[in-house]
């Protein structure tokens, strides 16, 4: 199934997971899950986390007491929506407080800093450069870019200043975007390192940008998130690290970036 909708944000996502969310939201999240794959995968990633904590606490969970922790869930009321949807989704709201409730009675989350969980569950190192770019192009309206398509000759000259710090072979035509207006290429700094900021006018979804900064992570395969109400696309090779982000749909954003992700790898 193709989504047209706002990923949440990671932050929304493992605080639904924390169950930290009002109820409202928590039910919306909800709902947005059962409606859509991309959410309940982004869920179940981030619920499952990068450390193997079932066969960590497989034994533990085995002598927990199953028939006191079975009348707590009982105890729970569950809204009539919730109820309705459950069968059509991996991830329910009486799932998530099972999972709460064992984990209380046998003790595993009485500190969560030490285990290293909680908000940072599934993050990649290198999120924080992405949370801050967020920020900055969350200020930017279709007003910011106003004004005509720079010629070829501009965009060439702005590419060679980022060239000079970030050693990409960027040119007009690698950076074209289907469908939307280059607008200016700029250098920006992020903990003391060339961030270049590609600008582009959506003229259906609004500003939209492609950033690139210097990265040792090694290559990264493309994922998605929700950031500011925006989507991001980003993905990294051995040398650099990028990130596509707007408002537009989900599958409009894959779109754009699959077809400037070759291009900048050639």
């Amino acid at each position: 199934m193709t989504s047209n909708i706002r990923m949440p944000s990671d932050e929304e996502l493992t605080a639904f997971l924390d169950g930290e969310l009002p109820q409202p939201e928590m039910a919306r999240i909800e709902a947005l899950a059962n409606e859509d794959e991309e959410v309940a995968a982004r869920i179940e990633f981030l619920a499952n986390g990068s450390m193997p904590f079932s066969e960590a606490f497989a034994p533990l969970l085995d002598e927990a007491p199953k028939q006191r922790l079975e009348a707590m869930l009982a105890a729970i009321p569950a809204p009539a929506a919730a109820a309705a949807s459950a069968e059509r989704s991996t991830i329910t709201r009486r799932g998530l407080f099972g999972a709460l409730a064992a984990s209380l009675a046998i003790g595993i989350i009485a500190d969560r800093a030490y285990l290293g969980i909680g908000r940072s569950i599934g993050r990649d190192e290198g999120s924080e450069w992405r949370s801050v770019v967020a920020e900055y192009i969350a200020l930017y309206t279709p007003d910011t870019l106003a004004g005509p398509v720079p010629p070829a000759d501009v965009q060439t000259a702005q590419l060679a200043r980022v060239d000079g710090k970030l050693g990409l072979n960027l040119s007009p035509e690698t950076v074209a975007l289907p469908g939307v207006d280059f607008k200016r290429a700029q250098l920006l700094e992020y903990d003391d390192h060339p961030l270049a900021q590609i600008a582009y006018l959506d003229p259906e979804s609004g500003p939209l940008a492609l950033c690139i900064i210097r990265s040792d992570k090694g290559a990264k395969q493309p994922d998605i998130e929700g950031r500011k109400g925006m989507n991001v696309i980003y993905w990294s090779t051995a040398t650099h690290a990028f990130m596509l982000i707007g408002h537009a749909p989900v599958d409009r954003m894959r779109e754009i970036a699959d077809a400037v992700r070759p291009k900048l790898t050639a």
